[in-house]
């Protein structure tokens, strides 16, 4: 049961810092995108 109950801790810290990994590739393409969207903008 202590075996499980460690694992399941693990597996749950796992999704976590996955998730705002995730958030954070999210933000700096949206961030790289709104460069390339500005920059398109000054050229016109």
């Amino acid at each position: 049961m202590r075996k499980m109950m460690t694992v399941a801790a693990l597996a749950g810290a796992v999704l976590v810092a996955a998730c705002n990994t995730v958030g954070g590739v999210g933000k700096d393409v949206s961030s790289a995108g709104d460069a390339v969207s500005t920059a398109a903008d000054k050229t016109k």
